[in-house]
Formats: structure tokens, C-alpha cells, sequence
């Protein structure tokens, strides 16, 4: 966890989560050069994360953390939220059952979404 950089409070939240989440085998911050085109420019998810596969529905995720916290306010702006919505319709066109992607503000939302049992 001392290695990994992130941008905002909210990632560093998310990132103490993956940490001490026994169902996930293994996480990276994507690199800026790691780029999908999109018609409103590049855009660049911020994780990549490997569940085991015995205990969630999706094992290989992609995931963008945005959201508002009491620390920070961050507003996206329209160019943002159409790049997350250009890549959310492209991960959906090439997912397969077990890869997916998805905008969430925490590991909380990210669990559910990904039917983590409680």
C-alpha cells in the first residue's frame, strides 16, 4: 500500500480497502500511458483489480474512482463524465463475464456491484 500513489483522498481510501480485502488477490493503479480512445479524447481508468474467483461474480475488474468526499470536492467535468461513459459502453461491448468496468465512489459500491456476499 506505501507504494501505490494515488491522486486524491478518495483513491487513498479505496486503496486501504483493496489492501485489506481478503477477496482481492491481487491490485495495480493503471498507468496515464494505459489510454482508451474515445470520440471526446483519451481516457485513462485508474485500477485494475483480480478477485479471487470463488467469492465474487466478476474475478478481473477495471474501475474508475470518482466521487465527493467531506475532504474534497471534486466536480467532474463534462469532458470527463462523457470519457467515463464512452468507456463504460466500451467495456460493456467487449466484456466478457468475468471482466468489467465501472465508475464507483468506494470499495463499498464496487463490492455490491460486483455481488460480493456480506
Amino acid at each position: 500500500m506505501d507504494l501505490v500513489f494515488t491522486d486524491s483522498n478518495i483513491e487513498w481510501k479505496f486503496v486501504e480497502k483493496l489492501d485489506g480485502a481478503s477477496e482481492v488477490v491481487v491490485y495495480a493503479r493503471l498507468p496515464r500511458s494505459f489510454q482508451i480512445p474515445t470520440p471526446v479524447g483519451n481516457y485513462a481508468p485508474d485500477w485494475a483489480i483480480a478477485f479471487d474467483k470463488d467469492k465474487v461474480k466478476h474475478v478481473f475488474f477495471i474501475a474508475e474512482t470518482k466521487g465527493v468526499d467531506s475532504l474534497e470536492s471534486m466536480e467532474l467535468s463534462i469532458i470527463e463524465k462523457n470519457k467515463i461513459k464512452c468507456a463504460e459502453k466500451l467495456f460493456n461491448v467487449v466484456s466478457t463475464r468475468s471482466v468489467k468496468y465501472k465508475q464507483v465512489k468506494n470499495f463499498e459500491e464496487l463490492k455490491n456491484y460486483i455481488g460480493l456476499k456480506k
